[in-house]
């Protein structure tokens, strides 16, 4: 075992020492470290994500129940090394003085929020802060909209139940404010400990209890597959991915952005990897032929090589790792202020993730040149025009891709995505591949419409045929990701933060009567607050989904049974709303007289629902059917009024129906906020400004992980220019001794290689340039769901940053080959 060792160390050590193994290992190096930066970095910031989003949680798991929760649940959670708290709400009339309103009274526990933070403030309009604890025993915390409701201010004694609490700040902010109705009284927050003392937990009450739970990601998934099968029927848990819509969907594109970037740095790295190994195997194959002379066998060549590549991987895969971790560790530093909190250490999974992508890019597209080296014949030794046979590579690249597809599934779990990298990766490399080939051919049309120089860089073009298009692939490929991840990537960042602008809804309204919308237009107006849209709500529940009766149903995800077996709100339109699109089916016309529904697309998935499908209703006693007629997505975190079911119109408007909105208040008339509640007492008014701050926060805690990823994955761009320049190097030496020996000067020979360049640089530019447009629109489009305008500044950088780039990097690259020294070359030709 050892000497079957040896000999692969020492050879691998001398390719080592002579440089052979630069660009292989540095290629394999900088992907690694470009992966598992952005896998440690992505993987701290999706913690912190998470943890952003665990706040309307108020934890990182919940248990909800109309009944007592078993304290069981708190020990086992306290076992686990998990924080707990519990919290116990209802609807209750309060009174103080003559006037009273009703109000959602929500007891906490000592620990209340887990996640997120309490905010409030002296007074009415006071300064803002955040909260030390909760209420102490015989105090309340009071939200705006109760104060505004009773008239009153802090310091005031309120009864509850049968007790007396005295009112000591206004509560303007805690984390896990509902959207139910039942949710949407306006708050008052008390001690646990005072529960008892009201008396308003009776038999019959309606009283919710909750128990959270908080820790580390790896003790909250134990706990929580520790519950499975323990819930008593009516508990449900919840984690972060039953967090509000709006901060979902927020979650859903950061991940899309991230991930996007980290496919592009693998899909680099391969390339480089394998241009780098091509070459190596060339330069080898002299030293393979001695070895057959010398009494090697095929096979042990083959073992040999493929030790040499596990070797290659651990280093590469090892070294790479901890150059990964410690520059994500210098960019969380650098990028401190942007990210604003301590983010949480990463996980081992970044680590195996190097090696794996080590050992899947040598084994995928490095080992097919070296299994062909191994196959070099004897003769070379004395022939060196000898190739060996061709390789059939058809097996080995399907490995090689089949290889690399699973190990970007496992890494971004989007397959979606992944799919989309691919095909629109296969498409850029037939496209540059077939107009490589077609610049090659019409190299030689254009030879005599020059100089010397002009001659010379298009001879070269055509002469290295296959070569010429190989590296106008490389380059325009690199040049594409490298303009895709700038200006296009600006754009797309740009185009998710403008869907959430600074004017974006911060208020919603909520039960406004028929009777008050005009009143409530005059009232807005007068203030000076833009008029927003008014949006009909019924409310109903479902009742049988194609004839058959939902009760009895058995729906595939737990969700939809969830679904089916609630209120709902419904709605109706006669235009589709700019944040909704059509994925199946036409929107239907005004002159339309159908009983018709259009459904959200995720929410009919959920309920099994398909086009063409009946799905029938209870709405006051009375029995509303309707079609499925058209499926679309929804912007969620737009802030604006929005429904799971938007029916034709005609078929709701005959039944009894609230209206609802959501609007823009600027902070210097928050006073006309409180002056709406009073007016019109029956409405309700949520304040999203906690909730817009949280997708905010999530936009840019990616945005600035897309920067960090940004940094790698231009590395890896060059790598493949490195890589394209370094492959034709040993020729380049050759050609250069051959005319410098027939008298061309060292000047002439270094304007035709930049002529060269320049021809490759600009049409590698120009498709680039293309291809980031085309793959920006469909990103945008497709998978983020955002506008795209087509940027004519790209057009211009792309084949100006292609000559640049191609030119000045092929010519340093390039300098000391042309420079040498013609007869050192030609003696050890």
């Amino acid at each position: 075992m050892m000497k079957s060792l040896s000999l692969p160390m020492k050879l691998l050590s001398r390719d080592w020492r002579s440089g052979e193994l630069t660009v292989l290992l540095g290629a394999l190096m900088i992907a690694v470290s470009a992966l598992t930066a952005v896998a440690f970095l992505t993987d701290r910031v999706g913690q912190a994500v998470e943890n952003r989003a665990a706040e309307s949680l108020a934890a990182d798991l919940r248990i909800s129940s109309t009944g007592e929760i078993s304290k069981d649940f708190a020990i086992a959670a306290q076992a686990a090394g998990l924080k707990t708290a519990q919290t116990t709400s209802m609807p209750s009339v309060v009174f103080t003085g003559e006037a009273n309103t009703l109000a959602g009274i929500i007891g906490a526990s000592n620990g209340y929020p887990l996640r997120g933070e309490l905010k409030t403030s002296p007074g009415l309009l006071g300064t803002t802060s955040i909260a030390e604890g909760i209420p102490g025993p015989g105090e309340a915390w009071a939200s705006p909209r109760l104060l505004a409701r009773l008239g009153v201010d802090t310091g005031v004694t309120i009864e509850v139940g049968a007790t007396e609490l005295k009112i000591t700040r206004v509560l303007e902010h805690r984390p896990d404010e509902g959207w139910r109705f039942a949710d949407l009284a306006p708050s008052l927050l008390i001690n646990q400990a005072d529960l008892d003392k009201t008396q308003l937990i009776q038999p019959g009450s309606r009283v919710s209890y909750r128990m959270l739970f908080s820790g580390k990601r790896s003790d909250v998934e134990s706990f929580k597959s520790a519950l499975d099968g323990k819930l008593e029927t009516g508990e449900r848990l919840s984690d972060i991915k039953d967090s509000n819509p709006q901060i979902r969907s927020a979650m859903e594109r950061s991940g899309r952005f991230l991930n996007l970037a980290s496919l592009v740095s693998v899909l680099l790295a391969a390339i480089a990897v394998a241009m780098a190994a091509r070459r190596y195997s060339y330069r080898h194959r002299d030293r393979i032929a001695l070895m057959k002379c010398m009494g090697a066998s095929r096979k042990d060549l083959v073992r040999g090589s493929l030790l040499q590549m596990l070797m290659l991987a651990l280093a590469g895969g090892l070294i790479g790792s901890v150059v990964g971790f410690f520059a994500q560790q210098g960019l969380a530093w650098l990028m401190r202020d942007m990210i604003g909190q301590t983010l949480p250490q990463p996980g081992f999974a970044p680590a195996i993730l190097g090696g794996m992508t080590a050992l899947t890019i040598l084994g995928g597209f490095a080992l097919p040149d070296l299994l062909q080296m191994s196959r070099t014949p004897p003769l070379r030794v004395l022939r060196h025009d000898l190739e060996p046979p061709p390789l059939r590579y058809g097996i080995s690249w399907l490995a090689a891709i089949v290889s690399l597809v699973i190990l970007l599934l496992w890494m971004v779990r989007d397959a979606r995505l992944v799919l989309s990298i691919l095909l629109g990766t296969a498409v850029t490399f037939a496209a540059l591949g077939a107009t490589g080939w077609l610049l090659v051919r019409l190299a030689q049309r254009f030879r005599g419409a020059g100089g010397v120089s002009w001659r010379y860089g298009l001879a070269n073009l055509a002469r290295r045929g296959k070569e010429s298009i190989v590296q106008i692939v490389a380059f325009g490929l690199g040049l594409m990701v490298l303009l895709l991840l700038t200006t296009v990537r600006n754009e797309l960042m740009d185009s998710w933060r403008q869907s959430l602008p600074d004017n974006a809804p911060n208020q919603f309204l909520i039960n406004i009567q028929p009777h008050e919308l005009d009143q409530m237009k005059t009232f807005l107006e007068q203030r000076g607050i833009e008029l927003p849209r008014f949006v009909p709500l019924v409310r109903a529940r479902m009742t049988a989904i194609n004839g058959q009766d939902v009760t009895q149903m058995k729906f595939e995800d737990p969700q939809g049974e969830n679904w089916a077996r609630r209120d709902a709100n419904l709605s109706w339109t006669d235009r589709l709303q700019g944040d909704n699109r059509l994925v199946a089916g036409e929107f239907w016309t005004e002159e339309s007289e159908q009983s018709e529904v259009s459904v959200e697309q995720d929410f009919a998935t959920e309920l099994g629902l398909e086009l063409g499908d009946t799905v029938e209703f209870d709405i006051a006693g009375e029995s509303v059917s309707a079609t499925v007629t058209r499926l679309r997505t929804v912007e969620w975190d737009s802030f604006s009024p929005n429904f799971f079911m938007v029916f034709s119109p005609g078929v709701l408007d005959s039944f009894p129906a609230t209206y609802i909105s959501s609007l823009y208040v600027d902070a210097s008339k928050r006073e006309a906020v409180l002056n709406l509640m009073r007016e019109f007492p029956s409405v309700t008014a949520l304040d999203l400004e906690a909730m817009l701050s949280q997708v905010r926060d999530v936009m840019d805690k990616a945005a600035t992980a897309v920067q960090a990823v940004f940094v790698f994955t231009l590395l890896a761009g060059l790598t493949v220019l490195w890589a394209a320049v370094q492959s034709t190097r040993d020729e380049r030496r050759y050609e250069s001794a051959m005319l410098r020996t027939f008298g061309a000067s060292k000047r002439r020979v270094l304007a035709g290689v930049a002529t060269e360049f320049v021809c490759i640089g600009l049409l590698s530019g120009v498709l680039a340039a293309i291809g980031a447009s085309l793959a920006g629109y469909l990103l945008a489009t497709q998978l983020f769901e955002l506008e795209y305008h087509f940027s004519a500044a790209l057009w211009l950088a792309g084949p100006a940053f292609g000559v640049a780039l191609v030119s000045l990097s092929g010519m340093a690259a390039t300098w000391k080959v042309i420079t040498h020294a013609p007869v050192s070359v030609l003696r050890n030709a």
